[in-house]
């Protein structure tokens, strides 16, 4: 119908703001037939005043009709410019936007104009980058996700090409491809999402990407090359040096020359991946499409020279440097040949190649021309991208050299630079584990005769995020992107001002390298410099009215310096924090005394072996059914030792320890460590004279003499500190009890999901057959007392009821006690941890409350109990991934900091199947909640779990240690008013 068209999105909106249109006009076209024809690619009915005019400038008279929708104020603008007549349509708090854009198709040419929006902002990234995938063209969305993959942000990067995926399994629009177009975006699309697991670290499920791939039949030479390299990285990820230089062997079928370029430099095209995984920058204007194409020679040359890029590294680490530099020296000349190296896309490629030259170089000895180059590189990068992610790792490469060649204090410089850009980003070292490795080894070997490097270690430590905790907190940026409230509105915004300051440093980088110092370049360097100053002032203040919003505060990157860590601390803490890089594990401790930080004397991958082997003797499943075997007590103190033998002392002198995990004791809660050697004797000497190997008693746990509680950062727990107590006027609100949904009502032994599934990804009807019955709830609500408590059981206890209840933020406490179904059902599906329900009377519902809908909750809460199975213990790696945990650790960490996130101070959570053995967890609950007024929940959670520990039947940790205060510990479970 129309000539053209183009589609206006705006950060600041969950969906396309307008629209604008070239229309051939016919001789008796009237404004009644366009303006059907504007409603027909509208597809939604607005109520319009009649025209009116206004002057654009250099467009001249337009007509204007302002309308009304059920989506809010409308505005339709035309102008007829010979045979054409432009238009645009869009919601009028978007009217610059639109005008601006009718300007731009109607003269032709780019114009310069100042958007003026009311509440302009950016979605997170992405929250915006599904919905750009949904509404801009297929191209340019594969263009927008090489970007994103390009500089680090895999989750961004993961919603573009999951989307795509999508799209060209649903879009009508599809099926006019060729047999040939469709089978090559498959196949590019399958293997750019195989690429984004394995840079998140999920290689199993990467493996079945590259196998659909493989098994889509493609001719096109720049699809095999794509599908060599990036299968390559995959195996360079996990190490498989051989598996990559195998694959990079294969030459790909049909080999195609170089072809002769258009003049002047360009920027690559959607399908060139020449970035691959490596870090051009992520701040380019989104939705823009790169018109200069390369000619598929060219295409298939990047990938080549990249390839080249690859091999050469490998036979570095091979420990073959000669012949490294040769591979490597060629793939540059290469690259540089290109359009006479003109392509500004590779400039990554280019670093990248300059730092491995260096790293053969020095393997040489030629320590001057190795760091000539890595300078090189990061005058390079710096130059086009200052201040991204793909700058930090140039600078790393150049910190660890130094780092190696003992100049420490350069080197301390360097990784300083890279931690106050990544601050001053509010961005996160995810992409780059790897690469900081030399800078922890520094700090912790420098920490004894320099203390004052904890600070330094403190912040590093903050800013790697575990990839799936960062994909978890996308998912749970997009809810809080979606909204309707004021916090979503200025997160938007802050989003948005923040790439605004991320283009102008880049754009202010590029005018001062152009080297001019004539009047009008200063003149401009300080326009824009001005420009960007009231940027970052823009920004700091929506940041201040961001942090009273607790969505906001679940999922900001924000980091603690340590004086602000141990101003917040009180006497008789300590905070333990955990940091896992590779197979390294560092340890920082923070209490009145001061801090400290060391590496571990133990490896990752060993402590992963002793946690196992204590989780596997308390809650295993063996033939469908859950087993207790007696727990490895020497385990359990060996673990201590390798965990707080460093700071042993130290933690005998508090009394609350608060502790954050990483690798694999999420999995794990830490009161059940032993800390002492004499309650081992006892135990192995009674067990030998025949005693109850399952008797524990007198074991000196460290929970024993310790609140524990956990946090899951240092910014979480500060903020769970500060926020003032819940002023609800309700106590207590109780769930349980869900209806059956079939067959028997049968009584539950723990609470977790059954074994037997549906044949789909759905849960069997059998999962819902064993509630948790309301008793627990009914002596919760008693011990409690106070005003209001209630009830929610039986057919009233649902999902639908749950998520349409306007008063949630009435209670002080509410309690979940419930099966919690935190595996995928079964292999091959994805995970959706949920609590479960009772089934609402309408279709919508299914019985579960699950991450993404808590989140979106209201609550006022200073504690949610989840009295259900493994909402803070270990799952699946599907559902590890969704609640925001690596390596099969808390499997609803992302439950947690959904409720959290609606507003909840503390969370406590079960790490297994909470027993019903003994009436374990009732007993448990209910000593909880008879806590005296001001106690803290942490100390009654000990209290009560002293209680089973010196009960011989339930002296097991199976029965008193699995539950975990997610918060502090040392807010009071039940104020004093």
């Amino acid at each position: 119908m129309f000539d053209r068209a183009w589609t206006v999105v705006c950060r600041d909106s969950a969906r396309p703001v307008g629209q604008l249109y070239a229309l051939r006009q016919g001789a008796g076209d009237s404004d009644d037939i366009i303006l059907r024809r504007l409603a027909a690619s509208r597809g939604a009915a607005v109520n319009c005043s009649g025209a009116g005019g206004v002057t654009l400038p250099d467009v001249g008279q337009v007509t204007v009709r302002n309308c009304s929708s059920q989506a809010g104020v409308y505005r339709i603008v035309t102008v007829a410019r010979g045979k054409t007549l432009y238009a645009a349509q869009g919601f009028a708090p978007y009217a610059s936007a639109l005008d601006l854009g009718l300007r731009i198709v109607a003269l032709g040419r780019t114009v310069p104009g100042k958007l003026d929006i009311v509440t302009t902002g950016g979605g997170n990234g992405a929250a915006f980058a599904r919905m750009q995938a949904a509404s801009l063209d297929p191209q340019t969305v594969l263009a927008e996700g090489y970007r994103r993959n390009a500089s680090g942000n895999y989750a961004e990067a993961a919603e573009f090409f999951d989307s795509l995926t999508d799209r060209l399994a649903r879009d009508p629009d599809a099926n006019a491809m060729s047999p040939v177009e469709r089978a090559n975006r498959a196949h590019e699309y399958l293997v750019n999402h195989g690429l984004q697991l394995s840079n998140l670290g999920l290689f199993d499920q990467a493996d079945a990407a590259f196998a659909q791939a493989r098994a889509i039949p493609t001719p096109d030479p720049v699809q095999l090359r794509l599908r060599r390299n990036f299968e390559a990285v995959h195996h360079l990820n996990q190490q498989d040096l051989q598996g990559a230089l195998g694959l990079l062997d294969q030459s790909p079928e049909g080999g195609v020359a170089v072809g002769a370029g258009d003049d002047g430099a360009v920027m690559l095209s959607s399908d060139v991946a020449a970035e691959l995984s490596s870090g051009a920058s992520g701040a380019r204007a989104l939705g823009v499409r790169q018109d200069a194409k390369l000619a598929p020679g060219e295409r298939a040359a990047i990938l080549d020279a990249q390839a080249q890029q690859l091999r050469g590294t490998i036979l570095r680490l091979s420990g073959k440097p000669r012949e490294a530099r040769a591979v490597l020296a060629q793939a540059l000349a290469d690259a540089q040949r290109i359009r006479d190296g003109r392509v500004t896309s590779i400039t990554r490629l280019r670093a990248q190649l300059l730092g491995e030259i260096a790293l053969t170089q020095e393997a040489e000895g030629d320590f001057g021309g190795a760091e000539a180059r890595l300078h090189q590189a990061v005058t390079l990068i710096a130059a086009q991208y200052p201040e991204t992610l793909a700058l930090n790792g140039a600078r790393a490469r150049l910190g660890a050299f130094l780092v190696r060649r003992g100049r420490t204090q350069e080197a301390l410089k360097t990784y300083r630079a890279i931690m106050a850009s990544t601050v001053a980003g509010r961005g996160t070292l995810t992409a780059m584990v790897n690469q900081l490795q030399p800078y922890f080894t520094l700090l912790a070997a420098e920490m004894p005769r320099r203390p004052e490097l904890a600070a330094d270690l403190f912040e590093a430590s903050q800013l790697l995020v575990r990839p799936g905790a960062a994909e978890t907190l996308e998912l749970l940026s997009r809810e809080l992107s979606a909204g309707d409230g004021e916090a979503a509105r200025l997160f938007r915004q802050s989003v948005s001002l923040s790439r605004d300051v991320e283009r102008g440093r880049i754009a202010l980088a590029q005018l001062r390298e152009a080297g001019k110092d004539d009047s009008a370049t200063r003149e401009e360097v300080a326009r824009r410099q001005a420009e960007l100053d009231a940027l970052s002032s823009d920004q700091a203040a929506t940041l201040t009215a961001l942090a009273a919003y607790p969505q906001y505060r679940a999922v900001s990157p924000q980091v603690l310096t340590l004086d602000e860590m141990r101003a917040t601390l009180k006497s008789g803490e300590g905070y333990y924090k955990l940091a896992q890089l590779g197979d390294a594990l560092y340890g920082l401790w923070i209490d009145a005394q001061g801090a400290t930080g060391f590496r571990l004397g133990t490896s990752a991958s060993e402590v992963a072996r002793k946690v196992a082997a204590l989780r596997e003797t308390i809650s295993i499943a063996v033939g469908g059914v859950q087993t207790t075997y007696a727990l490895d007590l020497p385990v359990a103190r060996s673990l201590y030792l390798d965990l707080f033998g460093p700071v042993d002392q130290r933690l005998k002198s508090v009394g609350h320890l608060i502790f954050e995990p990483d690798g694999a004791m999420l999995q794990l809660p830490v009161n059940l460590l032993v800390a002492s050697q004499s309650g081992v004797d006892a135990y192995e000497a009674r067990v030998a004279k025949g005693g109850d190997e399952f008797d524990f008693r007198g074991v000196d746990w460290l929970g024993r003499d310790h609140a524990v509680s956990t946090a899951l950062s240092a910014r979480a727990f500060r903020d769970a500190r500060l926020t003032a107590p819940s002023g609800a006027a309700q106590s207590y609100i109780g769930f349980g009890d869900n209806v059956p949904l079939a067959g028997l009502k049968l009584a539950a032994l723990t609470r977790g999901a059954l074994p037997g599934v549906g044949e789909d990804c759905g849960w069997s009807p059998a999962q819902w057959n064993h509630p948790i019955p309301a008793t627990e709830l009914r002596r919760a609500a008693q011990a409690i007392g106070g005003q209001g408590s209630e009830l929610v059981t039986g057919g009233a206890f649902t999902d639908a009821a749950v998520m349409g209840r306007g008063d949630l933020d009435h209670f002080r406490i509410l309690h979940f006690a419930t099966h919690g179904l935190v595996t995928p059902p079964r292999a091959g599906c994805p995970a959706r941890p949920a609590l479960l329900t009772s089934f609402a009377p309408s279709g919508a519902s299914d019985g579960l409350l699950q991450f993404g809908e808590i989140f979106d909750l209201r609550l006022n809460a200073d504690l949610v109990v989840l009295s259900a199975c493994d909402t803070a213990g270990a799952a699946g790696a599907e559902t590890t991934r969704a609640a925001g945990l690596s390596s099969g650790g808390g499997a609803l960490d992302g439950l947690v900091r959904a409720f959290i996130g609606a507003g909840s101070r503390s969370v406590i959570a079960s790490h297994w199947p909470a027993p019903e053995e003994y009436r374990a967890t009732e007993r448990l609950m209910s000593g909880l909640f008879a806590a005296a007024p001001n106690e803290p929940v942490a100390e009654a959670l000990r209290a009560t779990q002293v209680k089973l520990m010196d009960d011989a039947d339930t002296s097991h940790p199976f029965y008193w240690s699995g539950f975990a205060v997610i918060g502090d510990g040392a807010r009071p479970l039940i104020a004093q008013r």
